[in-house]
């Protein structure tokens, strides 16, 4: 099965990449692919003199205009798509970062509120952002078994961990992963270190622009780097063979071989 990766810089204004979604979820499906995964914050681009109100004002809820033009441009080019949007909260002034799922007859099939805040580096998501209360289970597509993170998770190993003990055969990870020192070595050794301990295929899509590094990634279950888009945006495309999830977890048992009886034992 054929995954399409949409690396793209995000502008301001919400309409405008709205139709560059669109347009490569189009052109991912004319090319046979079964699912399209786009970044993090493809909805628009939040510079930091955008106030906590003003982002709360553009949100949408997964009912709204954004994810329904998607769900219907997936249903009208029969193909799934992974994405995400700014969701609005009961919280004042503050939204969800928010991943979906969409089948390929436009139906939403599972959503996940990003539960760790980048509060790091002298950035504070939580100025604007609520986090999330919990991780969403895998989800069967035809692509394979899903288990969906955002971004600043991939640096949390107990995430990965729980959604392959779960059933994932892929880990998808809309990102924006801030530019900066180290910062790109940093998301290339997790990629991999998130494929490798959990015997799964990785798909990162990343932001390119603006702050962020681009060089979004597919990672395959023994750690190899099927994909890197440096800087370019537009599609990448990987072929996904889930035997491979299957031998590398034969040959690797890591998830058969962990001691979970030992491991809450250890007290600080």
């Amino acid at each position: 099965m054929k995954a399409a990766v949409v690396q793209f810089k995000a502008s301001t204004n919400k309409e405008t990449n709205l139709k560059k979604i669109i347009s490569y979820i189009k052109k991912a499906a004319s090319k046979n692919a079964t699912l399209s995964a786009f970044p993090e914050f493809m909805m628009f681009y939040t510079n930091s003199t955008q106030t906590p109100k003003q982002l709360a004002n553009l949100a949408e809820t997964i009912n709204g205009n954004f994810v329904k033009t998607i769900a219907t441009t997936a249903k009208e080019n029969h193909i799934q798509v992974v994405g995400s949007f700014y969701e609005k909260s009961r919280k004042k002034d503050r939204v969800y970062d928010t991943s979906f799922v969409i089948d390929k007859t436009g139906k939403v099939i599972s959503t996940y509120r990003k539960i760790h805040l980048y509060d790091a580096l002298g950035f504070r998501e939580s100025d604007k952002m609520a986090s999330g209360s919990k991780i969403a289970k895998p989800v069967k597509t035809t692509l394979g078994k899903i288990g969906m993170m955002i971004c600043y998770d991939l640096r949390f190993p107990e995430m990965s961990r729980s959604l392959a003990a779960a059933g994932s055969e892929i880990l998808i990870a809309p990102s924006a992963w801030v530019k900066g020192n180290m910062k790109e070595e940093h998301w290339i050794t997790i990629n991999k270190t998130r494929a490798i301990e959990n015997g799964c295929y990785v798909i990162a899509p990343d932001q390119v622009g603006n702050i962020y590094c681009g060089r979004s990634m597919v990672v395959d279950p023994y750690g190899k780097v099927l994909l890197d888009m440096k800087k370019k945006q537009g599609i990448g495309y990987v072929d996904i063979d889930l035997k491979k999830v299957k031998q590398t977890r034969k040959v690797l048992p890591l998830l058969k071989n962990r001691r979970t009886d030992v491991y809450p034992t250890l007290k600080a």
